[in-house]
């Protein structure tokens, strides 16, 4: 059987990709699923289950090593965002891909439209080292081979992938206006327009309420501490919704998650990015099929095109409290919408994605020659 190494941020680490590489390996059947290149700050003292090596931001020597330990499996998978690697815009991540021996899936989960010169050169390099790319909507895809001159036949759309799709559990009534947006706080996240939302929906009955879970991303808690935070508290307060708006601090483990989000009703996501071509926690959200309210940022905008959801301009808390308002009002659109969400659930698992990203290596150890031209 093909194994697969990962080059990645990896828990304990709090973040997206952590995340994601630690649920794709999970996925993978066993013997398939090879060691974690961590990406780190500093050495670590301890290495976590599934940790072969680390990458220490800024050491070359680290670089090297990495290299090695990939270099021992048949295919690397190597996650890509400009801030998990050191050097200017991560390109640190270079010197890993030009000493690996083995091919490289890269998965990128950023596509800039307006990239700085350096950001399109560091991508172009990290395009032009891999034996496939893949990005996880049709927009990024499309960005790549328009934008970036990337032949298409190396671009391949895998979907982010989410916990199998469970039943949709039966709330009772006095859960009816549970608005949830979850993931790492920072800047950005638009969550001061659902605050100012919540203050346009107070004459529905039962009163909804707004529920932020999350710890702050942990770079914006070193360099800003809680600033945002106790900002959106603070604007809460002074609306008036304070009562109406919980903030859950805590990072909520899969079966914690499950459950605050078979509680929901509406799932939020008012990103203030236009850019944003992956979201794992719309495709969360889509799977569990609870009905999502996004702003147009590019992987909502198709991936709700199926009637999964509702997209509104962004900072517009306006539109936000209408689309809310339908889903808690009409039970008749939030059930289409959650039929729809079922339909887009079926390909979004992650035993399904885990094996897309075993087919792939499997397809790249059988080629005679390297897919690079």
């Amino acid at each position: 059987m093909v194994t697969l190494g990962f080059l990645s941020t990896y828990p304990p680490t709090l973040c997206g990709l952590a995340s994601f590489t630690s649920a794709l390996r999970a996925a993978l059947p066993e013997g398939a699923a090879g060691g974690v290149v961590r990406l780190v700050d500093a050495d670590g003292a301890t290495w976590p289950d599934g940790v072969v090596g680390e990458l220490v931001a800024g050491s070359a020597a680290s670089c090297r090593v990495a290299a090695d330990r990939l270099n021992s499996q048949d295919v690397a998978i190597v996650q890509h965002e400009y801030g998990i690697y050191g050097g200017e815009d991560g390109d640190d991540v270079l010197r890993v891909l030009a000493l690996l021996s083995v091919p490289a899936i890269v998965v990128l989960h950023t596509v800039l439209s307006k990239p700085s010169a350096h950001q399109r050169f560091v991508l172009d390099g990290v395009v032009a080292a891999a034996a496939v790319v893949v990005v996880m909507s049709e927009t990024a895809r499309s960005r790549l081979v328009n934008g970036y001159q990337v032949p298409a036949h190396r671009v391949v759309v895998v979907p982010h992938g989410a916990p199998e799709a469970q039943t949709v559990p039966e709330v009772d009534n006095g859960d009816r206006g549970q608005i949830l947006t979850w993931g790492l706080l920072g800047p950005g996240k638009g969550i001061e327009w659902g605050i100012e939302a919540m203050a346009l929906l107070g004459d529905i009955s039962p009163e909804p309420r707004y529920v932020v879970a999350g710890r702050t991303h942990p770079k914006v808690l070193a360099h800003q501490g809680e600033r945002y935070r106790s900002a959106l508290s603070s604007r809460a307060g002074e609306l008036g919704v304070h009562g109406r708006v919980r903030f859950d601090a805590r990072y909520l483990d899969v079966t914690s998650l499950r459950a605050l989000v078979a509680r929901t009703q509406v799932v939020l996501l008012p990103y203030d990015s236009r850019d944003q071509v992956t979201s794992g926690v719309l495709v969360e959200a889509v799977t569990a099929q609870i009905p999502v309210v996004a702003t147009r940022f590019p992987h909502a905008v198709e991936l709700l095109g199926n009637g999964a959801g509702v997209l509104v301009d962004h900072q517009d808390p306006v539109a936000i409290a209408e689309a809310v308002r339908m889903i808690l009002t009409d039970r008749w659109a939030a059930a289409a919408m959650t039929a729809a969400a079922g339909v887009a659930a079926r390909s979004l698992g992650w035993a399904a994605v885990a094996d897309r990203y075993r087919t792939l290596a499997e397809q790249l150890t059988r080629l005679a020659t390297p897919v690079v031209t």
